[in-house]
C-alpha cells in the first residue's frame, strides 16, 4: 500500500517522490537506533535533493512517516493515534538529516529540543551529510527523567532536561535502543512526586512572567500557590521567567515552554496555570503545543466561586461570570470550556454552531440578569425595612482570608464557615452585635477582594458589593502577620476608588497580631507604628484580643445617643439575632 510522504514536496519530480515512497519498506532491527544502510540512503536522497529528510521509527523498528524539509528545517505533521499520556513517551523517534555547508556543520539545535519535548518523542537524532553526500556523525539525545537519572554517565552537554550522546558515525553506535527506552520509561515511572494523588486529580505547574520592576512577584507566585489549594488543585512545579514583554503567542519564551513541558513530565503535570489573563488565541496555541489543559488567575478565581456559591444569588452571579468570561473563548479547544463548546468546529456547519452556542450563552445571561435583579430588589425591601428601625451597620471588608468571617463569628457568636483558605465567604452575611453598652449595629461579612480582581467578578458581585453603600461605616481588616500587608491596602483601597467608595467613613483594623508577634522581627514599637500611622487598632479575631477596644471605638464612631428604645430593640432581636 503507498504510503504518503509529509512536508515541502513542492519542486520534487516523481521519481523523486517514488524514492521517498519506497523508504517506507525499510525496516530497523528494534535494538538498533538506525542501521548503517538506512543511514547512507537518506543521506545521498538528502544530498540529491538539497532538502533535510525526517524519519520517524516505531518501536518495532517500521518508518511510520516519512518527512521532506527544507534545507534549514523540518516540520513534523500532527501524530494521531499514539499514546497520550502525558508521563509517558510516544513511541516514536526522529532521525533525520543536517546538511553541512561551507564545511561546517550543525548538532542538535533548539527546534530538535523543542520537538523531542512537545511531542515526548523516545529520542531525536541529527544525521550530518557532508558536501560528498555521505553521513557523518549522528548526535542523539533524549529527555532526562530527572536531573541525577546519569549520575555516573557522561552527556556531552551539561543540562537539567536532556542527555547528549557522544557524537559518532553510525556505524560506531553500539546503545541497545529497547535496553535505553525500557530503562526510561521506568524510571519516569518510578518518579512519583505526590505519591498519594489520583490520576484524576489536578496536579499543576504554575507560570509567573515577572517583569522587570516587578518586586513583589514572590508575594505573587504565592497568592496563586494559595488560589490552587483553595480550588483543590495539587502544584506540583513552578516555573518563573523574567521578560520585558509578553511572548503574543505563548506568554513564555519557547524555550522555557519547553523547560515547562519536561516538567510536566516528570511530576505527571496535566494542567499549567498561568498568573494573568490570557487571551482566547494563547489559551488555543498554549493548549495545542503541549496537550495539557491551560488555564488563567481569572479561570481559577471563577472556578473557586462556583465551588463555594451556596445561596441562589451566590450561584446566579458565578454562573453570569463564567458565562461572560467564556464567551469570547468558545473558539479555544480547551477542556475548561468542554461544557460550553462541546466539539465546535471550525467553518460551514462549525460556524452555525458556534453562533448557536452563543446565542444560548447571551439568552441565560438575560434570564439571569433578571433573576439577579428580581433578588437585588428582595434585598433593596429588606434594607429599607432596616433603615426605618434606625439601625446602623458596619461592613467588613479586607482582602481575602484576612479573617473577617472569624471577627463576624467572634463578635455575634455565631458559626459561619471560616477556613484558612481564600475566598472562604462569598455570600453576604448579616448579624447583630451588641457593644459593652448596650448598643446594637448590624455586621455585615463580604467578600475578600483580591489583586486585579477579575471583570467579570466585579460586574457579577455588584448586588452582594451594594451592601457596602448603605453602610455607615466600612471596617477594613488587614492580615498584619502577612509579608505583602501593605500591597493588600493598596488593593482594596483600589477597588474602593473604582466603586467610589473611598471616601466613607472607614476604620482600619489589624488582624492576626498573634501570629506577628511570632515572627523574628516582630518589635511593639514596630505595631505601634504601623498603629499610629494607619490610626487603626490591632486585635486578634481568632483569639478575642482587644475585641471590647475595637467595638468601643466603632461605638464612638457610630452612635451619637448612648441607647436604643427597648422596642426598636426587641425588633432588631427578633429579626437579626437569630440570622
Amino acid at each position: 500500500m503507498r504510503k504518503e510522504v509529509f512536508g515541502n514536496l513542492q519542486g520534487l519530480k516523481p521519481s523523486e517522490v517514488r524514492k521517498l515512497e519506497r523508504l517506507y519498506y525499510r525496516k530497523v532491527h528494534p535494538n538498533s537506533i538506525i542501521t548503517t544502510d538506512l543511514a547512507w540512503e537518506i543521506a545521498e536522497l538528502s544530498f540529491s535533493l538539497n532538502r533535510q529528510i525526517g524519519l520517524l521509527i516505531n518501536r518495532k523498528g517500521e518508518i511510520d512517516y516519512v518527512i521532506v524539509g527544507t534545507f534549514n528545517q523540518i516540520e513534523i505533521p500532527e501524530l494521531k493515534g499514539y499514546r497520550d499520556h502525558i508521563a509517558r513517551l510516544k513511541g516514536l523517534r526522529l532521525i533525520h538529516t543536517h546538511l553541512v555547508k561551507n564545511g561546517k556543520g550543525s548538532g542538535l539545535d533548539q527546534d530538535d529540543l523543542i520537538d523531542l519535548a512537545f511531542l515526548r518523542l523516545d529520542l531525536v537524532g541529527a544525521l550530518e551529510v557532508n558536501e560528498k553526500g555521505e553521513p557523518g556523525k549522528i548526535y542523539l539525545a533524549h529527555i532526562l527523567p530527572h536531573p541525577d537519572f546519569y549520575q555516573a554517565a557522561f552527556s556531552e552537554r551539561e543540562d537539567n532536561f536532556f542527555f547528549f550522546f557522544k557524537p559518532l558515525y553510525v556505524w560506531d553506535l553500539k546503545e541497545n535502543f529497547l535496553d535505553l527506552i525500557k530503562n526510561l520509561e521506568d524510571e519516569f515511572e518510578r518518579v512519583k512526586p505526590l505519591k498519594g494523588i489520583a490520576e484524576n486529580e489536578d496536579r499543576a505547574i504554575l507560570i509567573l512572567v515577572r517583569e522587570p520592576g516587578d518586586h513583589y512577584w514572590e508575594e505573587r507566585l504565592e497568592e496563586l500557590k494559595e488560589l490552587s489549594r483553595t480550588a483543590g488543585v495539587n502544584v506540583v512545579g513552578e516555573v518563573v521567567q523574567k521578560r520585558s514583554s509578553l511572548d503574543p503567542r505563548y506568554v513564555i519564551g519557547k524555550g522555557k515552554l519547553l523547560e515547562v513541558m519536561i516538567l510536566a513530565m516528570r511530576n505527571r503535570a496535566n494542567l499549567l496555570i498561568f498568573d494573568r489573563e490570557l487571551s482566547p488565541s494563547q489559551v488555543r496555541a498554549l493548549n495545542e503545543a503541549t496537550d495539557l489543559r491551560v488555564i488563567d488567575r481569572t479561570q481559577l478565581i471563577l472556578d473557586i466561586f462556583a465551588q463555594r456559591a451556596r445561596s441562589r444569588e451566590g450561584k446566579i452571579q458565578v454562573e453570569m461570570a463564567q458565562l461572560r468570561y467564556a464567551l469570547p473563548r468558545l473558539r479555544a479547544k480547551d477542556d475548561a470550556f468542554s461544557r460550553l463548546t462541546g466539539g465546535i468546529g471550525g467553518r460551514g456547519p462549525g460556524e452555525t454552531k458556534l453562533e448557536i452556542d452563543r446565542r444560548r450563552i447571551k439568552e441565560r445571561l438575560a434570564k439571569l440578569q433578571r433573576e439577579l435583579e428580581k433578588i437585588s430588589q428582595e434585598r433593596e425591601l429588606r434594607r429599607r425595612r432596616r433603615k426605618k428601625l434606625n439601625y446602623k451597620v458596619v461592613a467588613l471588608i479586607g482582602y481575602t482570608n484576612a479573617g473577617k468571617t472569624t471577627l463576624l463569628n467572634t463578635l455575634a457568636k455565631s458559626k459561619y464557615l471560616a477556613e484558612d483558605k481564600l475566598f472562604a465567604t462569598l455570600d453576604p452575611v448579616t448579624k447583630a452585635v451588641r457593644t459593652p453598652n448596650g448598643n446594637i449595629f448590624l455586621l455585615t461579612d463580604t467578600v475578600g477582594f483580591i489583586r486585579d480582581l477579575p471583570e467579570e467578578l466585579k460586574k457579577a458581585f455588584k448586588a452582594t458589593l451594594e451592601e457596602l453603600y448603605n453602610a455607615d461605616l466600612l471596617l477594613h481588616l488587614i492580615d498584619i502577620s502577612h509579608p505583602d500587608w501593605e500591597n493588600h491596602i493598596l488593593s482594596v483601597e483600589t477597588i474602593l476608588e473604582e466603586m467610589e467608595l473611598l471616601n466613607y467613613p472607614r476604620l482600619m483594623v489589624f488582624n492576626k497580631i498573634d501570629k506577628l508577634r511570632e515572627k523574628p522581627e516582630y518589635s511593639p514599637s514596630l505595631l505601634e507604628r504601623i498603629l499610629k500611622q494607619y490610626q487603626g487598632i490591632g486585635i486578634s479575631a481568632l483569639k478575642g484580643e482587644n475585641l471590647e477596644n475595637l467595638l468601643l471605638k466603632i461605638e464612638e464612631l457610630l452612635f451619637q445617643t448612648p441607647v436604643l428604645t427597648s422596642h426598636h430593640e426587641d425588633i432588631l432581636l427578633d429579626t437579626l439575632w437569630g440570622g
